[in-house]
């Protein structure tokens, strides 16, 4: 009897929709179902539904608890042995799935997928809700919980909560005050990497974010944000005990203390309190004698930047504050208020 064997490496069943081929109809049908957003298969445990009936099986296994797969090198368990297959590339490094763009290799096939949308600029995942589209399906479910408001990631320390799970392991650390990131120029640590990276600018001077309206460079992204709002003059962290409004919310938490009468910020020399860390600072240079703004004029040095500003008015002559009573003018308005009296 004559058997038929298949040329594996024909492909003669193709996608109409994004061209990809396939050796099988039955992997088109599954494939297929992506575009469609179909899922047939339904879990009797909770509501979700997949495309693929093995993917509903390995589902199954999470409401078991079931973890057969055993790693021999760290213990970890798996409920499938396609997810142990994946986690042993960990310990031995291979990257068998290559982009034939680029190079780069990865682990799994699903991350080689989502990578190739880079060169492709295909972005298959869109938000009902305003539009925008995603490369990958879990930058899409992050997305949706700005609609949603769900913040799935709870702190066990305190009440707050996430909608992404690293933004709970980076708040974490304000409890613990873990702080893993290390400059290797100056040794200040951190407890976020995005920190890092943006003090780093520090160092190389490099201000990559740019105001259009104004040329003025940012060493990162939030201080260019909060800039740009002293041109739009938005002001979205409003108090809400008075009708002031803040461009920064730090800027509220100071304003707060106004009302709750809060001063967090105690001088070790003398016991006295502050609002505000900047206020301790200025404060403790009446203990140290520190005078860090000197005048470029004269060899004269204050202690507050606002004191050498009114100084070198008395270089140039300038007298911006007027006298209501009379035509004088003064370069301090501590000598208007003097001779008021």
């Amino acid at each position: 009897m004559r058997t038929h064997t298949m040329d594996k490496s024909k492909k003669p069943y193709q996608c109409g929709q994004c061209g990809k081929t396939f050796s099988e109809n039955g992997n088109l049908k599954q494939h297929f179902m992506t575009h469609t957003g179909e899922k047939p298969y339904q879990c009797s445990q909770c509501e979700r539904s997949f495309s693929a009936k093995s993917v509903l099986m390995n589902h199954l296994l999470t409401h078991t608890g079931k973890k057969p797969y055993q790693c021999s090198h760290c213990e970890k368990a798996f409920s499938t042995n396609g997810q142990l297959t994946v986690h042993l590339r960990i310990h031995t490094g291979e990257k068998p799935y290559q982009c034939n763009q680029c190079g780069r290799g990865f682990s799994e096939n699903g991350s080689l997928t989502v990578h190739m949308r880079t060169h492709t600029g295909e972005k298959p995942y869109q938000c009902s809700h305003c539009d925008k589209t995603f490369s990958n399906n879990s930058q899409f479910k992050v997305h949706m919980r700005i609609h949603t408001g769900e913040k799935p990631y709870q702190c066990s320390q305190c009440e707050k909560a996430f909608s992404v799970k690293c933004e709970l392991m980076n708040h974490l650390r304000t409890h613990t005050g873990e702080k893993p990131y290390i400059c290797s120029h100056c040794g200040k640590a951190f407890s976020q990497n995005g920190q890092l990276r943006g003090h780093m600018r520090i160092h190389t001077g490099k201000k990559p974010y740019q105001c259009s309206l104004c040329d003025k460079t940012f060493f990162n992204n939030s201080h260019y944000k909060v800039h740009m709002r002293i041109h739009t003059g938005e002001k979205p962290y409003q108090c809400s005990h008075c009708d002031k409004a803040f461009v920064q919310t730090g800027k509220l938490n100071e304003h707060m203390r106004i009302h709750t009468g809060e001063k967090p910020y105690q001088c070790s020399h003398c016991g006295k309190t502050f609002t505000n860390n900047n206020q301790l600072k200025v404060h403790t240079r009446i203990h140290t004698g520190e005078k860090p703004y000197q005048c470029y004029q004269c060899d004269k040095s204050f202690s507050e930047s606002g004191t050498l500003k009114r100084h070198v008015m008395t270089h140039a002559g300038e007298k911006p504050y007027p006298i209501s009573q009379c035509e004088k003018t003064f370069s301090h308005m501590e000598n208007h208020i003097y001779i008021l009296k």
